[in-house]
């Protein structure tokens, strides 16, 4: 079974070692799109189905992704990949998981 994921990222270095890890794993991942800011994933959702899992950097050009949780309901898990501990008690609190 292929698990498809969303990547929410602003840095391409980032984005393209998520890309590889993914493909590295046992499971087949298939990258359904990259957004680069809360904006565009918003729209995005209201366009697509959504996807099976989501990988969602907090701090993108354009605010934090934790503003995309406003404007939408999330139904997939969501794994959020930042490098700045302080947003981990703001993710729990949206039922994710570090």
């Amino acid at each position: 079974m292929t698990i498809n994921a969303l990547i929410v990222e602003d840095e391409k270095p980032a984005t393209e070692r998520l890309i590889k890890l993914l493909h590295e794993s046992e499971h087949e991942v298939s990258v359904l799109h990259v957004c680069d800011s809360v904006s565009q994933t918003v729209a995005w959702f209201k366009r697509n189905l959504p996807p099976d899992i989501m990988f969602l950097d907090i701090q993108l050009a354009d605010g934090l992704s934790f503003e995309i949780f406003k404007h939408l309901y999330i139904p997939c898990p969501v794994i959020f990949t930042t490098a700045f501990e302080e947003y981990a008690i703001r993710a729990f609190k949206i039922n994710s998981i570090d």
